[in-house]
């Protein structure tokens, strides 16, 4: 209940700013409904293809017609498999903005910039930590 009241304080057109505090009551908020939209729109989206599989259940006669539609359907099925994991991450990262560590690099402990969580508002680390990470995984793959 306090969340949706938090939301509603949150004027429809603020956008966070890098001259105002940061992770501020305004930006947490923001950033809340944003992941909250994101959410729902990948609980619709899911609700709708999961309509859409059972409505497109019919055996086809023609062979190709059959295995075209396994291979949709299996594109679709994975990517609700990865909007499923997509929405663990969101739902990590309303639990960050709850307990106070949201917008802060896990691995340094810096913020990691208005125009990341922005664009990307489930990540955990900054761009450099990032780029590191990345850099890390590409020598070991190449070993």
């Amino acid at each position: 209940m306090a969340t949706a009241k938090k939301n509603k304080a949150l004027p429809e057109d603020y956008a966070p700013s890098d001259d105002e505090p940061f992770m501020n009551e305004l930006q947490r908020a923001y950033f809340r409904r944003k992941l909250l939209n994101w959410r729902d729109e990948i609980l619709r989206s899911t609700k709708e293809t999961l309509q859409h599989l059972q409505n497109d259940s019919e055996q086809h006669a023609d062979i190709a017609d059959r295995a075209t539609s396994e291979s949709e359907r299996a594109l679709e099925l994975r990517a609700r498999d990865r909007q499923r994991k997509l929405i663990s991450k969101i739902d990590e990262a309303l639990a960050r903005i709850e307990d106070g560590t949201y917008g802060y690099c896990e691995e340094t402990g810096e913020p990691i910039g208005l125009k990341r969580l922005d664009a990307r508002p489930i990540a955990t680390l900054s761009v450099e930590a990032q780029e590191r990470h990345e850099r890390r995984e590409r020598v070991y793959r190449d070993e």
